[in-house]
């Protein structure tokens, strides 16, 4: 993979956009030796930015007054441009409709896509009481691009399912667009005392899969357990048609 441009673009906060950044970093540090550059435009809670293993630039749109100035993405979009490199992008919910309606108006994909860029989008649908809101997310994404989609399917707020019990990827609703995904990886939610709490414990510590395997504070099983996880992530991305 080079030369790609990864947006995490999701408007409910807290669905996990921060967690999908660093899974597809990691992987595509460990695909590629071509330069990784990270960006995390999130202006209330710039998680992504404070992962120092990955040398993540806090993009500053925000201004004084505590209003989002769409133009500083100008800066933005000039860094991706100037160095060839993948690139992944994280997202706040504070500045998903601003940079998505810059990324339109400015025809910025195109941009992206003639100077040679493969462009993705990265969008999460979130099981349980989020399902509602991440698919209407998930929807609305796929109508104003045509840029190529991977759906992250995150089963840590319940399973992606209807009251009727109908799976989100057997319903209308994913089938009108599912032509635009390229692929599909699912957050699945494991046993919450062992692997849910050693995932949060590296989250917490803002470490990589491979800084917990180097890391004395993580023992023998939750090294294991983390393993794992990364294992099953990893083989569902090179699953996806990139």
């Amino acid at each position: 993979m080079q030369n790609s441009v990864h947006f995490i673009l999701q408007g409910k906060g807290g669905i996990g956009k921060t967690l999908v950044s660093t899974i597809l970093a990691q992987w595509i540090a460990a695909k590629d030796e071509t330069p990784l550059r990270c960006y995390d435009t999130d202006q209330e809670n710039a998680t992504f930015s404070r992962y120092k293993a990955m040398d993540v630039k806090h993009v500053p749109v925000m201004t004084d007054s505590r209003t989002i100035d769409p133009k500083r993405f100008d800066a933005l979009m000039i860094d991706i441009l100037e160095e060839d490199g993948n690139c992944v992008i994280d997202n706040g919910a504070n500045t998903f409709s601003p940079l998505m309606g810059y990324l339109i108006e400015n025809d910025c994909f195109s941009l992206l896509e003639e100077s040679g860029r493969k462009v993705y989008i990265h969008t999460i649908v979130g099981g349980g009481d989020t399902l509602h809101d991440t698919a209407m997310g998930f929807v609305s994404t796929a109508k104003s691009t045509n840029v190529p989609l991977v759906l992250w399917e995150n089963e840590h707020f319940g399973l992606l399912q209807s009251a009727s019990g109908k799976q989100f990827t057997e319903s209308q609703t994913y089938a009108d667009n599912s032509a635009r995904v390229k692929g599909r990886v699912v957050l699945s939610a494991r046993n919450a005392d062992t692997f849910g709490a050693d995932i949060k414990k590296m989250n917490t510590a803002r470490l990589t899969a491979q800084e917990v395997r180097e890391s004395d504070k993580f023992n023998l099983m939750e090294k294991q357990r983390i393993k794992v996880v990364f294992r099953d992530l990893f083989e569902q991305l090179d699953k996806v048609e990139w």
